[in-house]
């Protein structure tokens, strides 16, 4: 395995979070923000700031990532480079997050802790999977269950999954995501279109959720926005069980929906 100094890691890190935060969702303060993982083996996950009307419910860089990394079952994080300097809630989401903890390296990077030789960083890791030739509903419903065992539930104990089918065919998948702060929970939904955001992936048709444990379960009201931002044109479809899964137009599930000025201005 290659190794390049820890000022090496920090600029690469650094550049290659500074180029997503150019995709970072952020209509309202105009703030873009990125971090990016580095995994033992080289690999990166970067994550992108994605605002929400509904702003204190916004999905932080940091968040983004991690939320990305989970799905994809990585856990093998070993540094964390930022595109701007970290906030007092991103140290705190650090320092509290069960796969920490996470010291500081440089400026605007950290290291998992006892971590000595760094590798140097490849490539990023393409979080989508192709569509299958017999593609169905079900079939998209049954592999939104399966992403659900990949929920990060400690607290709850209920494990959601998010499927986003592309026009290109291509299948972005999102799983729930706990921390020991409940403020930074994030949701399969907005964990999916958070790594729809950050890849510029957003030609969104359809969106597909399995929570196996509640047949009765359905989006959240922040969810319900992020989806009504992101991708208004899409589809939701929502597992029930043994009953027919139930659709709906992402612009039927939020009534009166804030869709102000802002939504429309350059990011």
């Amino acid at each position: 395995m290659n190794e390049s100094s820890p000022n090496d890691i920090e600029v690469a890190l650094g550049q290659c979070a500074e180029e997503y935060a150019e995709r970072s969702y952020v209509p309202y303060s105009s703030r873009q923000r990125a971090c990016v993982l580095l995994l033992e083996d080289g690999s990166l996950i970067p994550g992108a700031r994605v605002e929400n009307a509904s702003f204190s419910l916004t999905l932080p860089a940091i968040a983004n990532a991690f939320g990305t990394a989970a799905t994809l079952g990585k856990t093998n994080i070993v540094a964390i480079g930022f595109s701007f300097q970290p906030s007092k809630a991103d140290l705190a989401f650090l320092q509290a997050h069960p796969l920490g903890p996470f010291i500081e390296a440089g400026d605007r990077s950290f290291k998992r802790n006892l971590i000595t030789n760094l590798p140097e960083p490849n490539q990023v890791l393409d979080p989508t999977q192709l569509k299958p030739s017999d593609w169905s509903t079900r079939m998209a419903l049954e592999i939104a269950g399966t992403v659900s065992e990949r929920a990060v539930i400690r607290e709850s104990n209920f494990p959601v999954g998010a499927l986003l089918e592309l026009a290109d065919g291509r299948l972005i998948p999102g799983v729930n995501v706990e921390h020991p702060d409940w403020k930074q929970i994030v949701c399969a939904e907005t964990n999916a279109f958070g790594t729809a955001v950050t890849y510029g992936l957003l030609d969104i048709v359809n969106v597909f959720l399995n929570c196996p444990t509640d047949d009765q379960a359905s989006p959240c009201g922040a969810c319900r926005q992020v989806m009504v931002e992101l991708a208004p044109q899409a589809t939701v479809w929502m597992d029930r069980g043994n009953r027919d899964a139930e659709q709906a137009d992402v612009d039927e599930l939020l009534p009166g929906y804030f869709s102000g000025k802002a939504l429309h201005r350059n990011n």
